[in-house]
């Protein structure tokens, strides 16, 4: 709708998790290298953890675009308790034939298949997307899987990607012999005010779009309303394209993002920090003035150091 009026070659803030389009912060940057780690140094379970839209699922996807074929991956996605068994799902990530067995014989088809992929000089790796779905029992079931080894190698190296409750189900007394296997750690953060203006700037040049198209205080506004959370993030600068577009507006100023922000909120459905309605816009610029602050010496810095 609005790509051609602002010269773009496509929409910057898409909200589907795109590997090539990945914002190298610092925690997505560590991230990415910490699961390239665990897979070299054959770590058993890998864990990452963060808020919902922090951009786990997209660090995967970067992940697995920069594996070889010496690595046999299956990927579960939002595993459910009520849907299956923790076996079924693992099978089925591997495309293992077996419906309708029983849990025992089904284990057996799985240890067959990573054995058959070691004899083929593979390794095997499984992710899980959307962890904290998985129940203490399930977490357990993975355990039992990352037992398959011989005395030199890891057959099944596990990722584990959830929210926070992911890790509270972790903490459960029952599962500290599960934890004392997680080689690897780390938890994805909000960014920063000045990152999240580096990345607004970073997804507009993906499209061939003016760095400047949201200005400071537009980049200001959007950090104060979504608290870095790049889903958020995206979510809040694509429906102020479309309201600039409506207007015919070459720059989205800090007007705008505050009135789709304020739209949202009106009847109550919004993921976005919520304002006072009595707020001015005045008063709302005062909040963002230390945001605002950081973002214009951050650019400053970059502007001397290019």
């Amino acid at each position: 709708m609005y790509e051609k009026f602002y010269g773009l070659s496509g929409k910057p803030f898409s909200l589907l998790p795109d590997g090539d389009s990945v914002f190298q912060s610092k925690r997505h940057r560590r991230a990415i290298t910490l699961l390239e780690y665990g897979v070299v140094s054959q770590a058993g379970f890998v864990v990452i953890s963060g808020e919902v839209g922090a951009g786990k699922t997209t660090v995967v996807r970067r992940f697995l675009k920069s594996i070889g074929k010496d690595i046999a991956v299956g990927v579960i996605t939002n595993p459910s308790a009520s849907v299956g068994r923790l076996f079924d799902w693992v099978a089925l990530a591997f495309d293992i034939k077996a419906r309708g067995a029983d849990t025992t014989t089904l284990y057996d088809a799985i240890v067959d298949f990573l054995l058959a992929q070691y004899a083929k000089g593979k390794r095997t790796i499984l992710i899980v997307d959307e962890a904290q779905n998985l129940t203490a029992a399930m977490l357990e079931d993975l355990r039992m899987l990352s037992n398959v080894n011989n005395e030199r190698d890891m057959l099944l190296q596990m990722v584990l990607v959830g929210q926070p409750e992911m890790l509270e189900t972790l903490r459960k007394p029952e599962l500290r012999q599960f934890v004392q296997r997680i080689t690897v750690h780390c938890h994805l953060d909000p960014l920063s005010p000045s990152e999240t203006a580096a990345y607004i700037r970073y997804r507009l040049g993906l499209v061939g779009g003016s760095p400047e198209l949201f200005d400071d205080e537009a980049c200001a506004a959007v950090y104060y309303f979504t608290q870095g959370v790049p889903r958020l993030i995206n979510l809040l600068c694509d429906q102020a394209l479309v309201y600039g577009f409506s207007e015919d507006m070459a720059r989205i100023p800090f007007d705008t993002i505050a009135e789709v922000a304020m739209d949202r909120s009106q009847f109550g459905l919004t993921a976005f920090r919520n304002v006072p309605k009595f707020l001015s816009p005045a008063e709302l610029k005062e909040k963002i003035k230390g945001t605002l602050a950081e973002i214009q010496m951050d650019k400053q810095k970059t502007e001397k150091t290019t």
